[in-house]
Formats: C-alpha cells, structure tokens, sequence
C-alpha cells in the first residue's frame, strides 16, 4: 500500500511541474512516446512511466519544459495504455497538453515466438493554448527613453483565439527479436504522427499540421550474464527537417547488490552530445540525462543544453516466461 501511494504521489507531482515541446532526449525510456507498437511491450503485467525535461534555461528566459506521464499493461497478445504529456515554451507561454490511449496487438511470426511483430494504433486530442497578449512585435518598439517595447500599441495582429482542440492519430510497427538466451536481440520500427493533418491556426488559417515520421533500430548484445551494449539510431522526419540520433546504452548488474546499472552516451546530429546514468532495483528504474549543445547556439549557450530525469515502476506477478519482451531492455 505504500510502495502504490509512493508511485502515485510521484507521478502528480511530475504532471504538476512547468512543462517544453516534443523534445526527448533519452526518447526510448517512453516508448508509448516514441512508437504506439511498443504498447504492452515489456517483463512484466503494467508499467508506470514518468519523465521531466528542462531545456535551453541558459538562453530563455522561460525555458522549454516538458512533463510526460505514460501506463500501460499487457493482456496475452494485446497491449492497452495511455499517456499525457504536456509542453510549455516561451515568454508567451504557449502549451500544449496531449492526452492519448493506445493499443498495440503482438503477433508472433515463428514457432518458438522468438521473432516478433507488433502492430499499434494511438488516439487522442491536444490543446494547444498561447497568451498572445503577454508577447511583444516589432511596431511596438519605441526608440524613447533609450528603446524598448509599448504593449499598449497595437499589435497588428489578429487573433482569433487563444486556444485550440486538435484530434490526434498515430501508428506504429515494430519488429523486435526475444529469445533470452540469444547474443543479440536486434529490434527495428517505425511510428508516424499527426496522420489527420488537422488544421492549426490561431488565426483561423489554413495550416495543417504535417505528419511526422520516426524510424528507429538497435541490438541489444549480451556479452555475459551481467553485461549488456545497446547501440541504437533514431530518425525523425516532418517535412523538412530531419533528425538523426545515434546511441549507445550499457547495462552492468552487480549481483552483490542486486543493482542493474546504467549509462549511455548520445549523439544529437548537429545539436548536442548527451551523457545519462542510472539504475535499477527491483521494480523501479531511474535515469537522469543532460544535453551538452553543440549547435550554433552554443556561443550564447555555452555548450548549456537540457536535463532530463525518468522514473519507470514495472510490477511483476507472473512468471517470466508469460512476458513479452523487446528486446530485453
């Protein structure tokens, strides 16, 4: 009872923080986030998820934030979840608060199930809000008394509402490979978003909101009992831009202690260098993460990126040989 009033406290008070944009960092430690397949996909009967980011406070001053919140449970091949994530960004406060439920079905394509494919479907809606009227334009400077902005003058621009309703649906697949006695357990999948292209507009235009696509894949390599190497990629795509990712995790399990314990160096093409540390005891798995930018910003930034925290509660009843595991991570 108070290891369940513990989980919950944790998961409010993470909700409860300022929250940024779709931006994460360590991306796979909310696989509902990154792919809807990944739905019921892990050791154990349900998962609870949550994970805070914090970004460009160096250079902001109201910096990114985003807060995600994510359960989900497996039911033989079927997998059910939710997720919530909210972001907030700038001196306008613009937010965006998403609610989600997934559901992925898991479909074993040999005899042994070893090889595996899961298919996921994600819907929801997002509110997108902005204070319009806390933000400052360029005919609202004045040179008097040294420079600076008026609010009183008229902006210019026309509003048509400071929030908006958008529905949302996503996909994913995903192959991975089980079989725990196996050197490598490799995994490949692919996600897309904002499949509706809903409109987006605060001033009643027309401005879809483009699909965007994920692509990632990894081996999981099991040198000995108590060490493993994930080296991975992630790529993103909407419309123009493009983002690759390359990772690595490690895992080391100290038998004395009954600890697993994490690291991982990432590689944000062109942006930042990421370094996370963690661990895991028993139930509970946590990791911590910072950016270090290597971008162009990095003159007004000084190589100052973003931290990242995410706890993940598994709870585990049944016998090891029932879960579905991808890939053994």
């Amino acid at each position: 009872m108070k290891k369940g009033i513990l989980i919950i406290v944790f998961a409010l008070s993470i909700l409860s923080g300022r929250s940024q944009d779709f931006h994460l960092s360590m991306y796979d430690a909310a696989p509902l986030f990154l792919n809807p397949a990944m739905t019921g996909v892990f050791e154990g009967d349900w998962r609870l998820h949550a994970q805070q980011r914090t970004q460009w406070r160096s250079v902001n001053f109201k910096p990114y934030n985003t807060s995600l919140l994510s359960f989900d449970a497996g039911a033989k091949k079927w997998g059910f979840g939710a997720q919530i994530m909210n972001m907030r960004a700038g001196i306008g406060n613009y937010n965006a608060l998403q609610a989600l439920g997934s559901v992925a079905y898991t479909l074993p394509i040999d005899r042994n199930k070893n090889h595996n494919i899961s298919f996921g479907l994600q819907g929801g809606i997002t509110q997108k809000s902005v204070e319009y009227q806390l933000l400052t334009y360029d005919n609202q400077y004045v040179t008097s008394n040294g420079g600076g902005f008026d609010n009183t003058l008229n902006s210019g621009e026309n509003f048509a509402g400071n929030r908006l309703l958008l529905p949302q649906l996503n996909a994913g697949i995903l192959y991975y490979y089980s079989k725990q006695q196996s050197r490598l357990n490799p995994f490949v999948g692919v996600s897309a978003f904002n499949l509706l292209e809903p409109n987006e507009s605060f001033f009643n235009n027309n401005n879809k909101l483009p699909m965007r696509f994920y692509g990632h894949t990894g081996v999981r390599v099991n040198f000995t009992e108590f060490f493993y190497i994930i080296p991975k990629v992630l790529f993103m795509s909407q419309t123009t831009a493009k983002e690759l990712t390359f990772a690595s995790d490690f895992g080391f399990f100290a038998k004395s202690s009954e600890v697993l314990f994490l690291a991982g160096i990432i590689y944000r093409n062109k942006d930042a260098g990421i370094l996370s540390v963690g661990a895991r005891k028993g139930n509970f798995t946590g990791k911590i993460s910072y950016d270090i930018n290597t971008s162009s910003l990095t003159t007004a930034s000084n190589g100052k990126g973003g931290f990242e925290i995410s706890i993940t509660y598994i709870s585990k009843k049944r016998s090891s040989k029932e879960f579905k595991i991808c890939p053994r991570i």
